[in-house]
């Protein structure tokens, strides 16, 4: 017989999404409790966002350093990767949750911990650490927000070879000699260019034509160039058949070579974590992702209590995106439990209208991408009349000052018939920074005649921005 407790709110999943939505909700005068069967903070303090980036970044500040002339003559050796490794240990603290826990009792949000499965209406049934197991009762709602986890293909030999998800190549504590990496996506360029700069022999295997095959073709190409200079084997149009370790790891390739490797990444893809989620006692499906309405609501399931937020609604699978959703649906969940009214007009905040529009992503490559909205190509799939805007980077002064022979390429996705950006893109060293600006006037549909007068500071990269306007006007 378990052990029967009620809450306003259950939350299953302590990632960074079901943080926010749980905090969102108890502001909003709701009691909460977080279910988490691993540690609280999820896949993106621990596995993914934090220790890669803490990876990247020494690779990108070298490779700074090295476009200045006066600066590159000062750098002589390469990283130190027990320096690197020790760092990202850092930001992951060691993979232990108490931080959270200390935040977690500072707003009074309760913690069980264990795997729970949905068990009919508001029902949650958690299997503790210690073989026992207890039934959260929600009043109001139960939040899903149990993320994704890697999808690994049906290969011969893969159950057997030991392959690296994105969990081991972000918290791996050796550097692979050799180290084949197979996927042309954002994980798999971003593993690429870590691994390379700490001294890995990289071999990138893309089973289609061009890497980031979801962003601007340029950006996909700069970041082949970059790869290939910094030592990438980078192999298009190959795949893998079949892998055999017998002493040491091999891998057949669909143009019939043999790799041989001493650690192979496969970045080809995520899956939703809801295999065992208990999805069939509420009438959906397990395995599958959690379809919801722009407010969070599950959709087919009656009642108005279940809500799925971040990566297993499938909406947009980013860590800012997941956490946008959880304050905006926790806000949702207290003015439904409080009977108050929503605030779902046209830039309501009861509503998750980025995940259509305005969703910006940074690739931490070398050159970096920064993206938000549509590209030309989504765009004009979308049935819109629109134009593509292009400036070469290495062109504003500010750039030219950022680094020697800067290489990059900026482009605008214009709606000519409102006359307001629905895409842009950057791809280019040190571009990340630029996109929040674009996020804003993607997001608030900032007519292009307001832009003309947000004047970039010169000598910035920004100054792109009046570049764009310039060639749009002709």
């Amino acid at each position: 017989m378990s052990a029967e407790q009620s809450w306003d709110v259950v939350v299953v999943g302590g990632g960074p999404t079901g943080e926010n939505l749980a905090d969102r909700a108890r502001a909003g005068g709701l009691t909460t409790v977080i279910v988490e069967s691993e540690l609280v903070g999820g896949e993106c303090s621990y596995w993914a966002c934090m220790p890669s980036k803490a990876l990247l970044r020494p690779a990108a500040a070298l490779a700074d350093a090295r476009r200045v002339a006066g600066a590159r003559e000062a750098v002589t050796g390469a990283l130190d990767a027990a320096a690197v490794l020790a760092r990202r240990d850092e930001f992951t603290s060691h993979w232990h949750d108490d931080g959270q826990l200390s935040w977690l009792e500072s707003v009074g949000i309760d913690l069980v911990r264990g795997h729970g499965r949905l068990d009919g209406e508001r029902r949650v049934v958690v299997d503790t650490p210690d073989g026992g197991r207890r039934t959260l009762l929600a009043r109001h709602a139960v939040a899903v927000c149990t993320g994704t986890r890697a999808a690994l293909p049906d290969l011969p030999g893969l159950a057997d070879a030991g392959v690296w998800t994105s969990r081991e190549a972000t918290s791996a504590k050796h550097v692979p000699g050799r180290f084949a990496v197979v996927g042309g996506g954002v994980v798999a360029v971003e593993m690429a260019t870590a691994w390379r700069a700490l001294g890995s022999e990289v071999t990138l295997l893309v089973r289609g034509e061009r890497l980031l095959d979801r962003t601007e073709e340029f950006a996909g190409r700069l970041v082949s160039d970059g790869l290939r200079a910094a030592g990438v084997d980078l192999r298009l149009g190959v795949s893998v058949t079949a892998l055999h370790r017998d002493g040491g790891l091999t891998l057949d390739l669909s143009d019939g070579t043999r790799l041989p490797a001493d650690e192979v990444l496969f970045a080809t893809g995520r899956t939703p974590n809801t295999a065992d989620l208990g999805l069939d006692t509420v009438g959906l499906a397990p395995g599958r992702w959690i379809d919801t309405d722009d407010t969070g609501l599950a959709t087919g399931v009656p009642g108005g209590w279940l809500y799925a937020a971040g990566d297993v609604n499938h909406r947009a699978l980013l860590t800012h995106q997941g956490k946008y959703q959880g304050r905006i649906f926790g806000r949702v969940i207290a003015d439904r439990a409080a009977g108050r009214p929503l605030d779902v007009e046209r830039w309501g905040r009861s509503v998750a209208t980025a995940d259509h529009a305005a969703v910006p992503q940074v690739v931490f490559t070398d050159p970096e991408v920064a993206a938000v909205g549509l590209t030309l190509r989504q765009a004009q799939d979308a049935g819109l009349r629109v134009r593509a805007v292009d400036y070469q980077l290495g062109h504003v002064s500010g750039a030219s000052l950022f680094a020697d022979d800067y290489r990059g390429q900026a482009r605008a996705v214009v709606d000519l018939d409102r006359e307001v950006l629905v895409g842009v893109t950057f791809a280019g060293p040190g571009v990340a920074e630029l996109l929040h600006a674009a996020t804003v006037a993607v997001a608030g549909e900032v007519p292009l005649d307001r832009l003309w007068h947000a004047v970039p500071a010169f000598p910035t990269v920004s100054e792109v921005w009046l570049r764009l306007l310039e060639t749009y006007r002709g």
